[in-house]
């Protein structure tokens, strides 16, 4: 969504800015954080000492124009991107021009005392100078983008909203000793995974499932061990980017085929192409977050034929899911699945969704039972 709250000066072709390059693990030095941020603080006061008023240049990060799609890493930044500039001298970007500075500040001190916070940490830490949570979560994008610095560099971590179960145990920064031991009950996906180590698993695959009520549900039914090993993970929805950078680092380390389980909607599609090819906010970390290789297990629009769901058991579309999966459809990587295509044209042209509880009305159990195994086994996927 293009941000009306500021004075935007687009950059001509031949001033665009240039991506900086992170390490594969996305770490950068504290030394390195500091002397970015004093650049920054740098051009503000050469600014004033020349009696200018001073501005911060961001890139665009939600225009298509600056992303290009590549099969090996999903949407990614374009090296030469067009940007925005936040004046100090205007009325419309001024307060935001302050609030990345004092944002700035926030970050150099805890960098400097090797100290952390959560984006609601920050936002907490003066309500009536932020004004909302999602004013914080938007700067601080910003400012690892204009920086090209990861967000856990800058001190800063996401609150975790993802569960993680299965064959698997690994060792946090501190020391704790984590066994994500397939019961009843998940682990919370770790709020700094890059730091995690020793990771240990055997499993065949992953699942990465969409809903925690579906989580939950394998969970009771034991299928992480019913099968074969496997390792589970649920974002509970939109995966936030802790959910997002685990599912990397378990691909990185273990190389095990990773399937999504989704409902048969707009929604769902979408939420598996954040997972697979990553979203057009957050495409300047590309390389931390995306996993191309994951495949589309279920549920499959063309399954609700080949099952014979009743139609009464499912949902129509609204015009919202109709602009939705219109909007999919004319992305770039939809052009390379063309299996993935032809799912999205059979639920264009039924206008009909379905959640994956929809299973239920051919039994209690048909998802773990029946349905997965039988996926598995005969390579249902997409």
């Amino acid at each position: 969504m293009e941000d009306h709250s500021v004075c935007s000066t687009p950059v001509p072709a031949g001033n665009k800015a240039s991506l900086r390059e992170t390490s594969h693990e996305g770490h950068v030095p504290s030394a390195e954080v500091l002397e970015a941020i004093e650049n920054v603080i740098l051009d503000v006061l050469k600014s004033l000492a020349q009696n200018k008023a001073p501005v911060l240049t961001l890139a665009r990060r939600s225009d298509w124009r600056n992303i290009e799609f590549k099969d090996s890493v999903g949407l990614q930044m374009i090296p030469h991107y067009t940007t925005k500039q936040i004046r100090s001298d205007c009325p419309r970007s001024a307060p935001k021009f302050a609030l990345m500075l004092k944002i700035l500040s926030m970050i150099y001190k805890m960098v400097q005392s090797n100290t952390y916070a959560t984006k609601r940490d920050i936002y907490y830490s003066d309500t009536l100078l932020f004004g909302s949570q999602s004013v914080v979560d938007n700067i601080i994008n910003d400012i690892s983008c204009m920086l090209r610095i990861p967000r856990r560099s800058l001190h800063v971590l996401s609150t975790t909203r993802g569960f993680v179960a299965g064959n698997l145990s690994y060792t946090e920064e501190d020391g704790t000793k984590v066994n994500c031991t397939c019961s009843t009950t998940a682990v919370t996906v770790p709020s700094n995974v890059q730091g995690i180590k020793n990771l240990i698993s055997h499993a065949k695959f992953m699942l990465i499932v969409e809903k925690d009520a579906t989580f939950q549900r394998l969970l009771d039914d034991d299928f992480c061990n019913k099968l074969s090993p496997c390792i589970m993970i649920t974002g509970r929805g939109i995966p936030d980017l802790n959910t997002r950078l685990l599912v990397r680092k378990l691909w990185d380390s273990f190389q095990i085929p990773i399937f999504t389980l989704m409902d048969a909607d707009p929604h769902g599609v979408e939420i598996m192409c954040i997972y697979k090819y990553g979203s057009v906010s957050m495409s300047f970390e590309a390389h931390h977050l995306t996993v191309p290789s994951i495949r589309w297990l279920g549920l499959l629009p063309s399954d609700l034929q080949r099952l014979n769901i009743h139609k009464d058991a499912l949902i129509p579309f609204t015009k919202q899911d109709q602009k939705k999966l219109a909007s999919i459809q004319k992305r770039p990587y939809i052009a390379c699945q063309p299996t993935w295509k032809k799912e999205l044209e059979i639920m264009a042209a039924s206008k009909l969704k379905a959640e994956i509880q929809v299973l239920t009305s051919l039994s209690s159990d048909y998802l773990s039972r029946v349905y997965l195994p039988n996926k598995l086994q005969f390579g249902g996927w997409v």
